[in-house]
């Protein structure tokens, strides 16, 4: 199986990248494919990136070249598509030929590792969700969401080259079942976009209404995410007797529900929807008092990360991986209304200079240039001396029947491009 296009030149390599469930609206995953994705440019290599869509496209792009599929929407998701035409996207591997293959969805994307094994292309998966933890916040008894979990994660080890992790909490779910190829490679903040600067008190003065505390909830509103739980802390506050409102960034598929709480609780919160602006969302975080992510099945949370680089601590959830993100740099609550609403309690009785310098001084601990190197690193690539060639062109698709040996589990092979210069 030939490359139409070529392979990268002078140690530069071609990484395609696959992601499900990413929309002009998502939050985490959109920004750590655009940011991995400059990143992997600027150290000289050739980053090409295919989602699915309503349509058809190909463009070149700050983060390399983005190519678009036609997927259906997938119910109950709030408008996610998925890339569901297994031969269509074989084809376009096929001819894209690269050297290296990421993938950001363990479930309806697992298959792509055994395009790889055939082609002899090392693959990388990136988890950006525990199996175990979305099942149990979709209502699955903890035992049988393990059993589960653990069925999927050894399929996805053993397709897969390496799987990355961005904690070590996500980790624990694959050396629960002896995967020995997985590796760490945390997500990073952009500390120029997300700084303390920006906090202003007329946008909190707004925000707030009249009200003392300013709580944000900056999510995408579903079920895994747990938004009710801010909603829940806020009537817990004010029945104590805090004066506190929230303002809520994001859409999805319970915001009515959640609107409907609000109305019929009289509490003061405003929903502001999807903050495409990432100028705008960046003014808010930093304008909160704290910031809440309530989510017990995060793997990272880069909003509550973008709101500790904005000088906002954060309560987070203890069945979580933000606890090893924030540190000591806001709170950590149980999975209750209750036990938030103290937390929030906590993090206000800190003196608001020292908690916002303590936000501040954790967010700065995670770069995008770190995550880029360890990302590179999984892939086992270094940067690149000269700037790979983009194409402008969509390559014709070339014949999918020439079939490779299949790799044993767990293997890395070296790229065609490095079988070539030995």
């Amino acid at each position: 199986m030939g490359s139409v296009l070529g392979s990268g030149t002078n140690g530069a390599l071609r990484i395609v990248r696959l992601a499900n469930f990413v929309t002009s609206t998502s939050g985490g995953l959109r920004t750590a494919l655009d940011q991995l994705g400059r990143g992997y440019l600027a150290a000289g290599h050739e980053p090409v990136l295919l989602v699915p869509g309503d349509v058809a496209s190909d463009h070149h792009t700050e983060q390399g070249r983005v190519i678009t599929l036609p997927g259906p929407v997938l119910p109950g998701t709030g408008g996610y598509r998925v890339l569901a035409d297994r031969r269509r996207v074989g084809r376009l591997l096929d001819a894209l030929s690269p050297d290296r293959i990421e993938v950001s969805d363990r479930t309806t994307l697992r298959w792509t590792g055994e395009w790889a094994r055939r082609a002899r292309v090392p693959a990388v998966m990136v988890s950006h969700e525990t199996a175990d933890g979305v099942l149990r916040t979709w209502g699955v008894p903890p035992a049988l969401a393990a059993r589960a979990a653990d069925r999927l994660n050894r399929r996805t080890a053993w397709a897969f080259a390496r799987i990355v992790c961005t904690t070590e909490w996500a980790e624990r779910e694959f050396l629960r079942i002896g995967a020995r190829n997985v590796v760490r490679a945390p997500l990073g903040v952009d500390l120029e976009r997300c700084r303390p600067g920006r906090r202003s008190t007329v946008l909190r003065a707004r925000y707030a209404d009249g009200e003392r505390v300013l709580l944000a909830l900056c999510s995408r509103l579903s079920v895994e995410k747990r938004p009710g739980t801010a909603l829940d802390a806020l009537a817990e506050l004010r029945g104590a007797g805090v004066r506190a409102a929230l303002v809520v960034a994001g859409d999805g598929p319970l915001r009515g529900a959640l609107e409907r709480r609000a109305r019929e609780r009289r509490l003061p919160v405003r929903f502001l929807g999807h903050v495409a602006d990432r100028e705008a969302l960046a003014d808010l975080q930093a304008a909160a008092d704290v910031c809440l992510a309530p989510g017990p099945a995060e793997t990272f949370g880069l909003s509550a990360l973008e709101a500790l680089a904005c000088g906002t601590p954060v309560v987070v959830s203890a069945s979580s991986a933000l606890p090893e993100v924030v540190g000591a740099a806001g709170a950590v609550a149980a999975d209750t209304p209750q036990a938030f609403a103290e937390a929030v309690r906590g993090v206000l009785a800190v003196p608001e200079a020292a908690r916002r310098a303590a936000a501040r001084a954790r967010a700065e601990r995670f770069t995008w240039d770190r995550s880029v190197a360890a990302f590179l690193h999984a892939h086992d690539a270094l940067p690149a001396p000269v700037q790979a060639p983009v194409p402008s062109l969509v390559p014709a698709p070339v014949p999918s029947d020439l079939h490779r040996p299949s790799l044993p589990p767990q293997a890395v092979v070296p790229s065609r491009t490095e079988e070539a210069r030995r």
